[in-house]
This record gives C-alpha cells, structure tokens and sequence, in this order.
C-alpha cells in the first residue's frame, strides 16, 4: 500500500506481522510503479520481512526519463538519505537491511555508511558519480563511505556496465565492499525482465547471493 513517511515522501510499504527484519528497497531511476510494486510485495511474502521502497524525485514523478537523467544533478543528498531513513523507520522493526537499482544503487552506497543498517547490497549503483549527475548537493558515495562507518556491503556488477567501470570497482573493494561481478552483463540486468540486458539466469544466482547476504 501507498503511506506518506515521515519526510512527507510517498512509499510503497507491505507489513508482515511479526517481521523481525525490515529491509528498504530504493527504485531506480524511473522510481515507484507497478514493478517495484510488485519488488516490494514478493520479497515481503518470500522472505518474512516487512518492506518499504521510497519514491525517488518526490513531488516530481512525473517526469519521463531524459527529464530524469538531467534532473539527478539537482538531487540533495540529505533529502534522499532522509527519505531512506524514513522509510527504514516506517517498517518499524529493529533490524534493517537495504538494497537499490542504478540511482538507487547509488543511494544504497552512500546510505551504508549511515548507521542505521544492518547490511546493504547495492545493484549496480554508481560507485563514481557520472559527470552529467554532479550538483552540488551531490556527494561521491565513495566519500559517503570513508566518511562513516559502513555496515557490510555487497555490491552485484556487471562486467560490461559503463556506470561502473572497473577502477571504480576496484576502488570500491579497496573500500572494503565485497563484489560480485557477472561477465558479459550490461547495466540493469536483473531486475527488469523487458530490459534487453535482462540476463535471467544471471539475475537469479543474483537475487539468491543478494538475500543470502542481507539474512546474515
């Protein structure tokens, strides 16, 4: 169901009764619809665990994505990790994992270093901010990681994605990520099955190595 956080940002929240783990989920790009609804609701029901993805661009869904990719660099990210935290409050449970696509990837790096998760795993998000994204209200995940202390993170790579080149793979190891890299795999590979990058059997081994991850 729909819910207004905390922050005043909408979420897409499905509550398990007696959950002992929350985990929060962060869109991609082109944010909250039918299939990160549909993210949310599976993952609640297969694992036991009370789930809430926040909307991305809050107050402006209804921007189409060219629109998107030009309006990241306004993004603050203060109001982002607010609206994370908010929705890792909403699923009011003690023990909080988190995980994101693309963008949300992006945000789940830098969201790890904010201590308030158990573990996060991020799928392809942007190590290094790409130059069209840089705002001022941007900061390099990287930085948001050597700034905190971060809890354990995975992060699942492509080996052909241009957003995460293998420098900045690397650096992110050196960080102290544990990452998982599938040859031949282009950016969004696993979780949007109309993608052409759509990998399926990539994506399950994925899924699988992810939930494991953010059981432990």
């Amino acid at each position: 169901m729909r819910i207004e956080l905390s922050t005043g940002t909408a979420a897409e929240l499905v509550r398990v009764e007696g959950a002992e783990r929350g985990l929060v989920l962060i869109p991609d790009l082109m944010g909250l619809r039918p299939l990160f609804d549909d993210h949310v609701a599976r993952l609640a029901a297969e694992q036991g665990w009370t789930v809430c993805a926040p909307q991305v661009f809050a107050g402006r869904e209804h921007l189409v994505a060219e629109e998107r990719m030009a309006a990241v660099r306004e993004l603050v990210d203060d109001e982002v990790l607010a609206d994370v935290l908010a929705a890792a409050d909403a699923t009011e449970c003690e023990t909080v994992v988190l995980t994101g696509f693309c963008m949300g990837g992006m945000y789940t790096i830098k969201a790890a270093a904010t201590g308030r998760f158990h573990r996060s795993a991020a799928f392809y998000g942007m190590i290094r901010i790409p130059d069209d994204w840089k705002g001022p209200g941007q900061g390099e995940p990287l930085e948001h990681l050597a700034a905190g202390e971060p809890c354990p993170l995975l992060a699942i790579i492509g080996t052909e994605d241009p957003f995460t080149p293998p420098d900045d793979v690397a650096a992110l190891e050196a960080a102290g990520a544990v990452v998982v890299s599938y040859e031949g795999a282009d950016h969004g590979f696993v979780h949007d099955p109309v993608r052409p990058a759509h990998r399926p059997d990539d994506a399950a081994d994925a899924w699988a190595r992810v939930i494991e991850f953010l059981s432990e």
